[in-house]
């Protein structure tokens, strides 16, 4: 009885074959998940915000726009384009994330921001949230701790036309003296303790939106600065990478 033979090398073709198949027919999807989402952008952020932000409580309307007319799929990887408009956050690389849109709006919402206050953000990441918080006041500071996150988040909103930011690659721990005060700090990374320094570079009656506690547990905070004295509000639990200084 005769045994069928297998040729190694036109076996190993034909795996070959199969893997360049299975890549392109990967790509032509991804690709075509990408013109979709190009094309459909505006719709499918309207239904996130009506679905995920609308329906959970935010309700100022100067956010829900915002949120409704910032393209997030353009600050997520190309890869994870066909997640950009589920609720909830995505890897960036350097071990950071593109924060979750629902948690985007409320801290939005709850700086209380007017026209003319000057804000500073801490952790500038993909550059989602200043290109939200860009629409809502004159002008915003951002301070990033990842140099390569900093250069590719400036370069993204002056391509976008967000031109009333100013971003630096530096310690978030050491706020932006140059610019102090501020009206509004938001912080995007969750230190264990509130920041001092920012604490000083906030005008009296200024809020800062910030999480705050370790790496398993964290409380969203709202502190208004009082004279010498902090007024304290804890929000929700949430779950942010943690706040760094330039020397870990």
């Amino acid at each position: 009885m005769n045994k069928a033979y297998l040729d190694p090398a036109r076996e190993k073709g034909r795996l070959h074959c199969l893997l360049y198949l299975i890549c392109f027919f990967s790509i032509s999807i991804c690709n075509a998940q990408g013109s979709y989402i190009e094309d459909n952008w505006r719709m499918l952020a309207g239904t996130m915000v009506e679905d995920q932000i609308v329906a959970r409580g935010v309700h100022d309307n100067d956010v829900i726009q915002a949120m409704k007319n910032t393209p997030r799929h353009l600050f997520v990887t190309p890869e994870l384009i066909y997640q950009a408009y589920n609720d909830h956050p995505l890897p960036i690389g350097e071990d950071q994330t593109i924060s979750q849109p629902y948690i985007v709006a409320l801290m939005t919402e709850l700086l209380q921001l007017e026209r003319s206050d000057k804000v500073l953000e801490i952790g500038t990441g993909s550059g989602y949230q200043l290109a939200v918080l860009s629409q809502l006041v004159d002008f915003c500071f951002s301070i990033e701790i990842k140099e390569s996150l900093a250069n590719n988040a400036r370069e993204k909103l002056n391509s976008l036309g967000y031109n009333n930011v100013k971003i630096k690659h530096g310690d978030g721990y050491q706020g932006w003296e140059e610019f102090a005060p501020f009206n509004k700090i938001i912080i995007t990374a969750a230190p264990e303790e509130i920041p001092a320094e920012l604490i000083r570079q906030l005008k009296d009656k200024g809020l800062m939106v910030l999480p705050v506690g370790g790496s398993y547990y964290q409380q969203l905070t709202v502190i208004e600065k009082d004279g010498d004295k902090l007024n304290k509000k804890n929000i929700i639990p949430v779950r942010f990478v943690p706040m760094i200084h330039s020397d870990e």
